[in-house]
Order: structure tokens, then C-alpha cells, then sequence
């Protein structure tokens, strides 16, 4: 997955540094060829002799030394490189990386890049909560680069939350999923991965159940989780079929997008797709529908204080994709959005659905995950469960992703 692509690792100074050293070693054992750049901060927690003898490279750090320049100017460094991964990215690094400054070797490489940006931010909680860090994050994100975390959890300074780097492992999962320079720019799909001729469905975002021509029944799901889940799919190198209700989203590049309303008609879309290797449901499909949409609109009569509507079920999508027979997936994957008793419900849901996996998340209100950009969820199958930490929705699908990937590779029982 990894083998030859050409690593640009650009450390900056923080304490998460230190995982830098087994980010490289993992790296290197996918048979990845690693450089790394250094700050003059990140010399204060790893020494370029740990980072060169892990890389088996030279460790650039100064932008004005005429011996570097004779042998790999800066220019050739920074676009030799499929990928260029700023880990930890410090809140200090994210800033001049947004405004464009070129203030010394590590960020005169991202300004004059042509290959593709991943950064993995660590920092303070309050410093990653700040308003300024989170719009140069937003800045970054729409000019294209990837991010990677960061983790809620313990930090060096005592306090508890968001701002933790990612563990070298979701780090590595993102790396192989991004597509890198030979994908033609950060939002290019790769061909040949892990997960060539393999065909995927995923199902994302609200359905709208018709009142009457103007009314409907919706909830709050942006989407976000499942065309992420696409996205990461079709970067491991499936053919990704999703079929989407009404959604803000851009179409994940690389990807078949069928666009739908209705339950019944996401139900024949994804029928319509199959067979596939993988089915990953993640749309929040309205469990009911009105029995009678009016043709017209629905107007009050006068003095009317209420009115009664008769709701029956919608077809059940997991189910119908998960029940046995020649068309079904090889591996169905369920999403269970709770607001109470998170795990035992998500249980119950896969043992009545028939899934193989369910993807538990509780999205009460204070959680902020329908429409938010974060997600924490508990991985649930027949061999055990996983708790993963609270990660961006782009990191749980690239996480997820590559677990879809371990398990297809593996002989079908």
C-alpha cells in the first residue's frame, strides 16, 4: 500500500514529537521512503540523529544552508515528495501554513509544494478550541489539505480534550488512504490499493418524507460521515457506489453519486447497485413515512388547533441488505445513532438487523455529531468491541476504511 511512496515529514515543536519516531519506523516497514524536515522548536524534543537514523535520510532544518542548497534546494525538496505530512502540526505551524508565510525551511517547503498537504494537529485544548485556530484550520481544509485528528484525551499540561495528535497508527491509515502527487492533487482518487476490484455501497445522509408537496419528515443529518466514508473507500481503490438523500455536500470525487429523496427510493437505489463487496449503511433513514401524502398542500381550516397525520414504517434498508441470499455483501456495515444506552442498543440493533458490524455513535444534542465535524464511536462485532477515541469524521472513515480493507483481504469463511 505503501511501498515507494515518497514521504516528506515535516516535524514541528511540540511534544507529540516524540511519536514522530514511531510514526517513521511504521512508515518505513510499509516500505514508505522517508525525509524529514525539522523546526528550530522540534529540535527541543527529538534530535535529527533519532529522525535520520529512523528515516536512513538526511534531516533538513535550515533554509540558509549553502551545503544543503548545493546538494537538494528547498524548491526540489518540497516537490519531491509524494505527500508531505506536517506531524505534530502546532498550532504556530497551522497559522503560517494558512497565511501563507515562508519564514523558514519547514514552511517555505509547504508554500512552494505541488504534492498533497496531511497535517496532524497537537496542541493545548484551549489553544485547538481558539476561534483563530479553527479558521486557519477551515482555511486549510478548503484549500485542500487533509487533517488528520486531533484525539480528545490526557495532555502533557494537565488538562483533558481535544488537541491530543493522532496515534502513529491513524496517522499511517491516513497516509495510505490519501492518493498523494500520482492522484493528480489532494481530492484525485488512486487506482491500483488495497481495495482494487472491490465494489462498495454506502448510503448517506436524511431521508425526506413527503407530508404533501411542500411539508416533510427529516432529521438533522448532514451527511458528512458517509460521504467521508466514500471518499476514503474509493482512495483505497473500490468502486464506490452512494446514494445520498438531500444534502449540502459536494460529490466525493471518484465516486458514483445517485441522489434520492424518499426511504423507499434509497431502498431501489441501493438494490439497483448491487452486488457489492461491501454495503456501509450510514444514512439516518426515517423509520416512518406518512401513509397518505396529500397531492395538495395541507392548509388550517379556521378554528383547526390540530391536526393528525398517520404515519406507517419505511422499508428497513440494513435489514433488506443484511438478510441472507446470492446478492447480499460480503460485509454490511450499520450505523446505530443513539441518545441513551448507546452500546446496548447498538447491540440489539446488529442482532436484529442480521449486520455484520454496527458503528455506535450517540448523537444527543450536547455531542454535537449530526452536522458537527466530529465523531465517537464504538466499533461493534461478532469478535469484540473497540471504543475509538473522539476523531474528525474523515479520520473515522479512513479508520474504518482500512478495516473494511483488512477484512476483505482476509479468505471468505
Amino acid at each position: 500500500m505503501l511501498k515507494d511512496r515518497r514521504i516528506l515529514l515535516i516535524v514541528a515543536g511540540g511534544i507529540a514529537a516524540y511519536k514522530t519516531l514511531e510514526l517513521i519506523r511504521r512508515l518505513r516497514e510499509q516500505g514508505a521512503r522517508v525525509r524529514c524536515v525539522m523546526t528550530a522548536g522540534a529540535r527541543q524534543f527529538v534530535t535529527p540523529l533519532s529522525l535520520s537514523a529512523l528515516s536512513g535520510d538526511k534531516v533538513y532544518d535550515d533554509l540558509f544552508s549553502l551545503t544543503d542548497e548545493a546538494e537538494m534546494g528547498h524548491i526540489q525538496l518540497s516537490r519531491d515528495a509524494d505527500l508531505l505530512v506536517v506531524a505534530p502540526a502546532t498550532a504556530n505551524i497551522l497559522a503560517r501554513m494558512a497565511h501563507g508565510l515562508a519564514d523558514d525551511l519547514a514552511t517555505t517547503v509547504v508554500l512552494a509544494t505541488d504534492a498533497p498537504v496531511l497535517v496532524a494537529p497537537a496542541m493545548n485544548v484551549r489553544m485547538w478550541d481558539h476561534p483563530a485556530t479553527q479558521a486557519n484550520v477551515a482555511l486549510l481544509r478548503d484549500r485542500g489539505v487533509a487533517v488528520v485528528g486531533p484525539d480528545d484525551g490526557d495532555m502533557a499540561c494537565g488538562e483533558y480534550g481535544p488537541g491530543r495528535m493522532a496515534e502513529p497508527q491513524a496517522i499511517l491509515a491516513a497516509i495510505a488512504a490519501h492518493p498523494g502527487k500520482a492522484g493528480a492533487g489532494p481530492d484525485a482518487v488512486s487506482g491500483p490499493g488495497p481495495l482494487a476490484g472491490r465494489r462498495a455501497l454506502v448510503t448517506s445522509g436524511p431521508t425526506h418524507e413527503a407530508i404533501d408537496p411542500v411539508r416533510y419528515i427529516a432529521n438533522h443529518s448532514s451527511g458528512k460521515q458517509g460521504h467521508a466514508i466514500a471518499a476514503a473507500l474509493a482512495r483505497l481503490g473500490a468502486a464506490v457506489t452512494l446514494v445520498t438523500g438531500p444534502v449540502r455536500l459536494a460529490d466525493p470525487p471518484g465516486v458514483a453519486v445517485v441522489p434520492v429523496d424518499s426511504a423507499r427510493a434509497m431502498l431501489d437505489a441501493c438494490h439497483a447497485a448491487l452486488p457489492a463487496d461491501v454495503a456501509v449503511c450510514a444514512a439516518a433513514v426515517a423509520d416512518w413515512r406518512a401513509a397518505d401524502s396529500a397531492p395538495q398542500k395541507l392548509k388550517k381550516a379556521p378554528g383547526q388547533e390540530t391536526l393528525t397525520l398517520t404515519l406507517t414504517r419505511n422499508p428497513d434498508i440494513l435489514a433488506s441488505l443484511s438478510a441472507p441470499g446470492p446478492r447480499r455483501p460480503r460485509l454490511v456495515v450499520g450505523f446505530a445513532a443513539e441518545t441513551e444506552r448507546l452500546l446496548a442498543n447498538a447491540r440489539d440493533k446488529r442482532a436484529r438487523k442480521g449486520c455484520d458490524w454496527i458503528m455506535a455513535n450517540d448523537v444527543s444534542a450536547a455531542t454535537g455529531t449530526f452536522g458537527g465535524d466530529r465523531n465517537t464511536v464504538h466499533l461493534i462485532r461478532t469478535e469484540g468491541e473497540e471504543a475509538w477515541p473522539a476523531l474528525d469524521k474523515t479520520a473515522v472513515a479512513e479508520r474504518l476504511a482500512t478495516r473494511i480493507a483488512e477484512t476483505l483481504a482476509e479468505p471468505s469463511a
